[in-house]
């Protein structure tokens, strides 16, 4: 009989627990040139639908896995079949548990890529860039003007 190991900050979680990682296209702007860049990340049971519906994403693949594949208590393992040159997210550990808990809720969804399987027929584009450290700087012009009689009783 095997024993289930647990993790220190998702105790509700152990090591055979399923999740879906797929490796991404996003892109990383750095002195005025963008630079793309292939990132690991867990992928939810619901944007997995979504995803197999069809519509575009950065996504290339995806893996049905568990948690003690890739997660070897701080350590970070990649896949096989993952390029040598991709990174995991930011935040990948906390973002695996997460996914993790959504596929426990929707025991459905892990019939969707298979323990140990690979899915590759997304509708992959790259229109949309998916930039990782882009700053968003509200300025007062992003204000909405309201029409003049918007607060007054007429």
């Amino acid at each position: 009989m095997t024993t289930a190991i647990s993790y220190p900050s998702a105790s509700d979680l152990n090591q055979d627990d399923y999740v879906v990682i797929g490796l991404a296209t996003c892109f990383i702007k750095e002195d005025g040139e963008v630079h793309q860049v292939e990132v690991i990340e867990p992928i939810p049971s619901a944007a997995l639908e979504a995803l197999l519906k069809g519509i575009p994403t950065s996504y290339q693949l995806a893996y049905g896995t568990t948690l003690g594949d890739v997660i070897n208590g701080d350590t970070l393992q990649k896949p096989l079949g993952f390029p040598e040159t991709s990174q995991f997210s930011h935040e990948f550990q906390e973002r695996a548990f997460a996914a993790a808990r959504t596929y426990n809720r929707n025991e459905s969804a892990k019939s969707l890529i298979p323990l140990g399987t690979t899915y590759t027929d997304f509708h992959y584009s790259t229109e949309r860039k998916r930039v990782l450290n882009i700053a968003r700087i509200v300025t007062k012009e992003d204000n909405v003007k309201q029409h003049s009689h918007t607060h007054k009783i007429l």
